[in-house]
């Protein structure tokens, strides 16, 4: 049997199983996740939230931008704080005080610690009670604990609203005044966060663990680490540190193959672009267009952290809330990314075949106008939605979901779904042909349709919710597509595009080059699929999740251990003849690549991933941290790579300037790590010390972000995103003006049917 055989049958044996085990666990996930009642009533029987409140708060609470305010069970944006944490402590704080009143004739910090040790002892029983009836599917509490959600309301419906007692405070969370803007609204939305809380603290039938598993971190109600936290991490570090030893071993054993003879010339000077191809230009240029959109929204989005509602002295709120901004940034971000990686297969299909399937060109032009009204329209559908112009459904379907990554209203997800599976379409035909004449790069093609597929496939998780979904439920399958969608199978595709660029510039043989991208995915996939839980460990899930999560996503990392070596390889590359100089830049993206890969997805990740890391961590900014360094670092450099390639086909007789394009490189790197070095990484740090030290609520107040020393930090950070801002720009600038470059002393015509070369005098 082949080892391409053999890679084939690992690969399918690792997916087949993998998603077998997804799939039972998030069967479990539906069945164990945190009951959503048909009413909430004290025990004298008054009703203080019907179950149809707190499914239209959930709503209520996407609309004006869920996880861009804020964050619920860890999941969201770091500006507020994270509500279940801070509703919490403050349901928490206001029953002590109530009793100590009532028993003692003072506030409950002047206490002496024993009686205060007695009250928290009281309001454990009172709160971590799950008192849910599943017969009849209600919640019964106290009037007293009735009494304190009441006095909660009152006081987020002046934070969301325009208590002029809270502006301070609302600034400082960047916050509007009427957020929401209608009372109604307001008390749905109390009642989805007295729910979220409830799960929170509500300890699970025949269990003494919350639903959440005992996340926020909170000493008044006994949320504490739990002996499951410590043994699977445990765990996590030695098959961690076994999975590196494999892998040292096994690159240690394999024997490195020879390079294969250098072409003489630039094997890309040899390809025909044929009208489709041609027509991708205007994909990258309409990327370039979005990295500024992008960085500006990031700017934004970054300066709220410092002035809140404002943007140097301008009232900006009122027109662009820190909502929709930082969904924007995000939005955005992904967009571009994946609209670089879309023009490079689109590029690269016809390119294999030397031809054009019929309406190819008409087909490409078509996806174009298609991606282009889904930006427009999902953003300007969210915008209207967190302005609260629509209704609860209307927004659902063409507003803000409200989901972190996936805030597209479900109108415009279906239709980026089209749009995918029309690509997909479009990277197949022009490859059919060549695949059936089974040639030695067959098995590398196939790979680039099947992570193509995937691409095309797995976005439609995030169709696997609907507007009233069990938050833990649609959680479970948001993580689908954040996880598996961009950091999984994105990863496999970037792999395959890598492999198969350096294949077709005659740096490395076919055969090499396949079994090195098998073997990749296979190792990848092997963490990467069930890696998804260590975004679940306390999202209402049972505790499986954690020991899966902590388990495969220590594997996630194993691979890295030999990035390095890849970087090397890279580089080695770009010296490898005098015509890949043409190629130093598209090249050392790769480079760089490997090593945010290292630093973003490996070091930053696994900081976070280990349940009781995250236990302490989860919503803070050591997240920001992972999520920058990785997501730019990695998919961004990576889109702006392939980006180059394409470009360096395209005008293949333009001279490139060196300075220009060094100059951008450099400062995108070095902007990107200053960025996170100087300020995100600090703060996430010091927030992480206070997690532990006082709980959540306190890492995420305004009383701990709003020191002195902290705001220091916030304006450190300007430091690197204006350098990076800058080369980003330089980038942009380079894109745009490659028409007007000076040419070699060739050029090349396009037209239907082969290309022409002139010679120019």
């Amino acid at each position: 049997m082949s080892k391409e055989r053999k890679l084939w049958l690992a690969f399918l044996a690792v997916t087949t199983i993998s998603f077998a085990i997804l799939g039972y666990y998030g069967f479990e996930i539906y069945q164990k996740a945190p009951p959503q009642p048909k009413k909430i009533v004290t025990t004298e029987g008054e009703v203080l939230f019907e179950g149809q409140d707190i499914l239209d708060g959930q709503n209520v609470w996407q609309s004006m931008g869920g996880q861009e305010v804020g964050s619920v069970w860890g999941h969201g944006a770091y500006q507020a704080p994270d509500w279940t944490a801070d509703w919490l402590h403050r349901e928490s704080l206001y029953i002590l005080n109530k009793w100590s009143q009532e028993e003692h004739g003072q506030s409950y910090e002047s206490l002496a610690s024993e009686k205060q040790a007695a009250l928290e002892r009281r309001l454990r029983e009172e709160l971590r009670k799950n008192t849910y009836d599943e017969a009849t599917g209600i919640i019964t509490v106290s009037p007293l604990r009735a009494e304190a959600a009441e006095n909660l309301h009152g006081y987020y419906k002046g934070l969301f609203m325009e208590n002029p007692e809270l502006d301070e405070l609302r600034n400082y969370y960047a916050i509007p005044k009427n957020a929401i803007k209608d009372e109604g609204r307001m008390r749905q939305m109390s009642a989805f966060f007295f729910w979220a809380t409830w799960a929170t603290v509500t300890e699970r039938p025949g269990s003494d663990v919350t639903y959440t598993h005992n996340w926020p971190p909170e000493e008044l109600v006994g949320n504490k680490p739990t002996g499951d936290l410590l043994i699977w991490t445990g765990f996590s570090i030695i098959l961690l540190l076994f999975g590196i030893g494999v892998m040292v071993f096994y690159h240690a054993k394999m024997k490195a193959e020879h390079s294969p003879e250098m072409p003489v010339e630039d094997p890309l000077m040899r390809q025909t672009i044929t009208p489709s191809m041609q027509a991708v230009k205007k994909y990258l240029w309409v990327v370039s267009l979005l990295i500024l959109v992008q960085v500006t929204f990031g700017v934004v989005t970054a300066h709220y952290g410092v002035e809140g509602d404002g943007f140097y002295g301008l009232d900006l709120a009122k027109i662009l809330p820190y909502s929709i901004s930082r969904t924007w940034h995000v939005q955005l971000g992904i967009l571009w990314i994946a609209t670089a990686w879309l023009a490079t297969g689109l590029y690269i299909a016809p390119a294999v075949s030397g031809k054009d399937p019929k309406f190819q060109k008409l087909g490409v032009n078509f996806l174009f106008i298609c991606l282009l009204i889904i930006v427009a329209g999902s953003m300007a559908g969210q915008w209207m939605g967190v302005m609260q112009k629509l209704g609860l459904a209307e927004n659902f379907w063409f507003g803000h979901q409200g989901y972190e990554y996936v805030d597209l209203g479900r109108f415009w997800q279906i239709f980026l779904l089209v749009g995918l599976f029309l690509w997909l379409a479009l990277m197949t035909r022009p490859l059919l042909p060549v695949l059936r004449k089974k040639t030695s790069e067959r098995n590398l093609l196939l790979m680039f349709l099947v992570s193509s597929a995937a691409i095309a496939l797995f976005y439609a998780a995030g169709l696997m919710w609907g507007r009233q979904t069990n938050l833990a439920i649609a959680e479970y399958w948001r993580w689908w597509v954040v996880h598996l969608w961009v950091e999984g199978f994105f990863e496999v595709f970037a792999t395959v595009v890598g492999a198969f660029l350096f294949v077709r510039l005659g740096l490395l043989r076919t055969k090499t080059a396949t079994l090195s991208v098998l073997l990749a995915t296979v190792i990848f996939l092997s963490g990467g699929i069930l890696g998804t839980f260590h975004h679940l460990y306390f999202s209402g899930t049972p505790t499986a999740v954690m020991a899966l999560g902590a388990t495969f996503s220590a594997l996630e990392v194993v691979p890295l251990v030999l990035i390095g070596f890849e970087a090397y390889e890279n580089y080695k590359m770009s010296k490898a003849t005098k015509w890949i100089s043409d190629y130093k830049w598209p090249i050392y993206c790769l480079v760089a690549v490997a090593f945010w890969n290292f630093l973003g997805a490996g070091i930053f990740g696994f900081i976070i991933n280990p349940p009781i890391a995250l236990y302490y961590m989860q919503g803070l900014n050591t997240t920001a941290v992972h999520a920058h360094t990785a997501l730019f670092g990695v998919y961004g450099m990576l889109g702006i790579g392939l980006m180059m390639f394409v470009l360096r086909s395209m005008y293949r007789q333009q001279v490139w300037s060196e300075k220009l394009l060094k100059f951008s490189f450099w400062s995108i790197n070095i902007g990107l790590i200053l960025m996170v070095v100087l300020s995100v990484l600090p703060i996430g740090l010091l927030q992480t010390i206070a997690s532990v030290n006082e709980g959540m609520w306190y890492a995420r107040s305004a009383e701990f972000m709003q020191q002195p020393g902290m705001d220091t930090l916030r304006w450190m950070r300007a430091i690197g995103d204006t350098i990076f801002a800058i080369g980003l720009v330089s980038f942009v600038w380079f894109v745009f003006s490659l028409n007007s470059k000076k040419k070699k002393t060739q050029e090349i015509r396009v037209e239907k049917e082969e290309p022409v070369l002139e010679e120019v005098e």
